[in-house]
């Protein structure tokens, strides 16, 4: 098994809103650059920016205008729910590439997304530009009983979306698509339905009968996948259980599951960032607490593969 060490919590210098708490609780994407750690939380409507260097409080970035309801059950039903996170390679108008926050896609409310762009150094630059992801979201109820992207990465010419199962629909799959078509979407030259190039399914297994479901993905040099996976005891992709078992994976370039690993504990993997050093996979990754007083914190791990 897997064990995590706790490096911090995910608190920040200023509250999202008035009458919300100094940290994030709900981290559901990360993507690391440079000395910089971008995370994103499905319930709110900012980015989180922190140090790999230190343990400063992180600050704040506005991803899309208004407020959401403080009430836990109102909030659950109006939040665009920004569960995966990756960054793009520069591209027309944005010459250090930028990131991509996508929306979970189970609601129609949950089909928005975010653009931000880079600088040289992978700092942001600029303000956030909203987008209407429904083009490359919409057409994916017609291949699963209940969508819920949770993860997103680029890998060569190909963005690739990571769908998560549920008891009811154990469906995780990956999910291709041509990534200049993906950026005609998000910089508004392409608004009709892009359809996958192809669907990959995979079972992970089970934890006490409830099977492990993607929750986010890294790429590696050469193109195999990292992947955190958690068995939510949930029917569905709308309502939270409880996690009774984690686990991290490595898919390959060729579609191939090389393996996965189960964590010494059921942490709520929601986000995860790995780097490769020979046989060395050094890994970092985020939780998501279900409860907005408590902080999501970072972890840290090192495997042998």
């Amino acid at each position: 098994m897997i064990a995590l060490k706790k490096q911090r919590e995910l608190t920040l210098t200023a509250a999202p809103s008035a009458g919300r708490p100094l940290h994030l609780s709900a981290a559901s994407g990360l993507v690391c650059l440079g000395s910089a750690m971008y995370v994103v939380a499905d319930d709110e409507l900012h980015l989180g920016v922190f140090s790999t260097k230190d343990d400063r409080p992180g600050q704040l970035v506005l991803l899309f205008d208004g407020a959401l309801p403080d009430e836990k059950v109102a909030r659950k039903r109006h939040k665009p729910d920004l569960e995966a996170l990756t960054s793009l390679p520069a591209f027309e108008g944005f010459p250090h590439g930028a990131l991509l926050a996508v929306g979970s896609g189970s609601r129609p409310n949950r089909r928005r997304g975010a653009l931000l762009a880079l600088d040289l150094s992978g700092a942001i630059t600029g303000a956030a530009r909203g987008l209407d992801c429904s083009a490359i979201l919409a057409p994916l109820a017609d291949v699963f009983a209940e969508v819920n992207i949770e993860g997103a990465v680029v890998v060569g010419d190909e963005l690739r979306l990571f769908q998560r199962g549920n008891k009811q629909h154990p469906d995780n799959a990956i999910i291709r698509y041509p990534l200049a078509a993906v950026i005609d979407v998000v910089t508004g030259t392409r608004a009709d339905a892009l359809r996958p190039m192809t669907i990959d399914r995979f079972d992970l297994g089970h934890v006490d009968g409830v099977p492990l479901c993607f929750t986010d993905a890294t790429a590696l040099p050469g193109g195999d996948v990292v992947f955190s996976a958690v068995a939510e005891d949930t029917d569905d992709a709308f309502n939270d259980g409880a996690c009774v078992g984690a686990a991290i994976g490595i898919v390959g370039n060729d579609g191939q599951l090389r393996f996965v690993r189960r964590l010494d504990r059921p942490y709520k993997i929601e986000g995860i960032h790995a780097e490769l050093d020979g046989n060395r996979l050094d890994l970092l990754a985020v939780t998501d607490a279900d409860d907005p007083d408590m902080a999501a914190a970072l972890y840290a791990a090192t495997i042998a593969i």
